[in-house]
Order: C-alpha cells, then structure tokens, then sequence
C-alpha cells in the first residue's frame, strides 16, 4: 500500500515512521504541513495513495480515489467535519481517525495546572515574590483556596475529559458534564443541554473542552455567562471561536466572572492591544495544551498502533467517522 504523509517531522522520527511501515511505501508532499495545527496543500502524491496520515487537504481527500483511511495527526478535525465531507466519506467508506489518545492526557494536566495555578494565586504570588514588603503576603494566604469539594462542569465529555476526571478524583470535586450523547461515567453526573443553565449556576469551575464546528461556535455566550455563579472560573481549552469573547470580556470586567483561563482564542494569536490581554484576571497560553516533549514520535506510534488493525480490518482507536 501506499501511505501519503504530510507530517513535519525530525529524522529519528521518519525513521520510526518508515521503519513501522514496512512493507508499504511511504509518499510525502512537495510542502508538509508545518505543524499539526496546519494543513498541507493540495499535492499529486495524495491522489495514488491508500491512506493519508497527517492534515491533507479536506478537497483533495475526497478527490483522492483510491483513499480508504485518513488518519488526522491531531485531536481536532474541524476542517473535515462538514455535511459534504461525512456524507462523501460515507458514500465512499472512507475511514476517519484523529490522534485524540495522544492530546488528551497533556491536554487535562494543563486543564488542572490552570485550576491549581488559579486556586493557589499564582500569578499574584510569583509577581510578589519574597520581597521585604510583607503587605500582600496575607491577603495571598487568606484568599487561596482549595480545590475539594468544589464543583466542576466541564463542557464536551471525550478523551480530554476522561483523563481530567481521573486527575480530580483526589481532589474530591463533585463533577457534571455535558456530552451529546450522555452515558453512565463512573463519578460524574451527566447532563444534557436542557440542563445546562442549571448546571452553570451550580459550577465553581466551567471547563471547556467543545471542539470547533457550526453547533458550538459562540457556545458559552452572554447567556451562559449570566447563568454562571458569581465568583466562577472559566478554562478554554477546546477552541477559541465556542465562546465569545466580547460577552467573556463583559463578565470579567463586571466582576461576575472570577477569572478565565484561555489556551485558545479567537483569532489565534490575538492581535496587539486587544481588550482580553489588558484584563487582570485573564490568563492566556498560547495553544500549548496538547504539547509535550516526543509529541511527533508519539503520534507517529498512535498511527503505526492503528495502522495493523486496519490492515486486518478491526475496529480502530480514536476513529471519528
């Protein structure tokens, strides 16, 4: 077979990819994507090939014949998830897989690096330092919290959320989330959309982890906000455009929104003066969640992992159409 790869990566890494191929034959674009985060250009390679692993063109996919797998090297998908794109891969069996497994466990340690940087005041006690001036020491002290027995939402329930349940259960946080299509979770209450107004009223922490699409783009709007409890905190890690950022801004600055803490915005990066990177208790990273040291070699063993049971035409992991 011939397997078309798009992916940027270092020598030790190719090399791990070529050898976890072998028998089959590996194309590469004229131009590989950047980044997981970038998808290639159109490329002639992709047309003769069987199966596509990396972030290929969306059109080019569909006009690729002979395509049976396209194995996403990323947990988003957005620029494939469209009416035209399932209905196409559908028609053709095509089958759809992300790296979900891989982004999900850095994913939610940054999810709870967020919530004990803001629990702990960070940001204030890393500006204060240990300094002669003593002032600010107290209200630091006094104004920390612990994150037990709080309630946590966290909006959209896959991989990302899984692994965060696993890293609160010690906490000992009372734990609701919203899925589209809910299911028993042990030690989470599962909620469906009619009950998120409530749901919101009764969250200390709002993590949100909804993936890009027409359903969730201005999800968490000024409706949402209003239904949060006073003194909430809000966590984006999902993608930028599901929550807006004027209404985000409104309940920050009017104090009914304790703080947000955002690894995605709308556009990426903001640009310069923006109202969002004046406001004292909005915290950004820049799209880091899902980075981790051997992050290529990582998602080059997740495909090679998949790639047998394919050939044997068993189920596959993380497959998303």
């Amino acid at each position: 077979m011939k397997i078309f790869c798009d992916l940027a990566a270092d020598d030790a890494t190719l090399t791990l990819l070529k050898d976890g191929v072998t028998p089959h034959e590996l194309v590469f674009p004229a131009a590989p994507a950047p980044s997981v985060l970038s998808k290639s250009g159109s490329d002639p390679a992709l047309a003769d090939a069987d199966i596509a692993f990396g972030q290929p063109d969306a059109a080019a996919v569909l006009n690729a014949p002979k395509l049976r797998w396209l194995h996403i090297s990323s947990a988003g998908y957005t620029r494939y998830d469209t009416p035209e794109f399932h209905k196409a891969a559908a028609e053709r069996k095509l089958i759809v897989t992300n790296s979900s497994s891989v982004y999900a466990e850095p994913c939610a340690e940054h999810v709870l690096a967020f919530m004990l940087a803001n629990a702990r005041n960070l940001p204030d006690a890393l500006k204060a330092g240990s300094t002669g001036d003593t002032s600010s020491w107290l209200r630091l002290r006094n104004t920390s919290t612990l994150l037990r027995g709080q309630r946590v939402l966290i909006l959209g329930f896959g991989n990302i959320g899984r692994h965060l349940v696993a890293l609160l259960r010690p906490f000992g946080m009372q734990i609701e989330a919203l899925r589209r299509k809910p299911g028993p979770t042990e030690g989470v209450s599962m909620i469906i959309r009619e009950q998120l107004p409530q749901a919101l009223a009764r969250a200390d922490h709002v993590i949100n982890v909804l993936p890009a699409s027409a359903s969730s783009t201005c999800f968490i709007s000024s409706a949402e906000f209003a239904a949060m409890k006073k003194g909430a905190v809000l966590y984006n890690v999902g993608r930028g455009a599901t929550v807006d950022h004027e209404a985000l801004l409104a309940a920050l600055t009017s104090g009914h929104l304790a703080a947000a803490w955002l690894d995605v915005t709308e556009p990426e990066p903001l640009p310069s003066g923006h109202p969002l990177l004046k406001v004292p208790n909005c915290f950004i990273t820049p799209h880091i969640t899902g980075g981790h040291r051997n992050e290529l070699q990582m998602l080059v063993r997740h495909f090679l992992k998949n790639l047998p049971l394919f050939l044997e035409g068993a189920p596959l992991q993380d497959r998303v159409m």
